[in-house]
């Protein structure tokens, strides 16, 4: 905390504990942005230096990480990168508040009427004058600087998450796919993400 102006000081870890899941121990961090997002990272062996940690940065998802809900693969993503984690004994989870692909629960709920009507997640956040994914991963590419991470493993099927790791100073040292949850009611959501948003997904949705 900034104590002349009262504000939070971005960058800085501003909590800090041990955390115990059904997966194994962790650390978390939190890390305030300069909006006033509390964003966190979930960490285990990075004390490792001489090992490159596997990363995987997830954006928030209320409906899929702590409903279960089935329209998409966030949760099962989420708990198999925990479980990943920890058999790799180096790595972190940067989980950012960046719900509904950053614009807000509210409006992804917005989005979900219309792709109860028909459109895809694209159409959808479109029609409602957002863009297809308006995450912003500079923040993020900060919190790995901030604890001294500058080369990574990242787990990831999104090229922009690459692509803003890269652009902001972190270095890839080699992807690895990320392919959890699939089923009956989120194949469409699988389907545009692939055709229509790039993810990498080698499977019969690209075909």
């Amino acid at each position: 905390m900034n104590m002349e102006s009262g504000t939070i000081d971005p960058m800085k870890i501003e909590a800090e504990a041990f955390l115990p899941t059904e997966y194994g121990n962790f650390r978390i961090r939190v890390m305030v942005d300069e909006n006033g997002s509390e964003h966190s990272i979930l960490s285990v062996g990075l004390e490792q230096t001489d090992r490159v940690p596997l990363i995987r940065i997830h954006s928030e998802c209320l409906t899929g990480d702590a409903f279960t809900s089935l329209k998409c693969d966030c949760g099962p993503q989420l708990k198999a990168s925990m479980q990943r984690i920890q058999e790799e004994g180096c790595g972190a989870i940067l989980y950012l508040r960046q719900e509904g692909r950053g614009i807000g629960l509210h409006e992804k709920i917005k989005a979900y009427a219309l792709q109860d009507q028909g459109f895809d997640t694209l159409d959808a956040n479109l029609l409602l004058n957002h863009p297809p994914d308006a995450r912003d991963y500079g923040f993020c590419a900060n919190m790995l600087k901030s604890i001294g991470i500058t080369k990574i493993r990242l787990m990831t099927n999104n090229p922009l998450k690459i692509k803003g790791m890269v652009d902001n100073g972190i270095s890839i040292e080699n992807r690895i796919e990320h392919i959890e949850g699939i089923g009956s009611h989120n194949e469409e959501y699988l389907f545009t993400k692939a055709k229509r948003m790039g993810h990498i997904l080698p499977f019969v949705f690209n075909e």
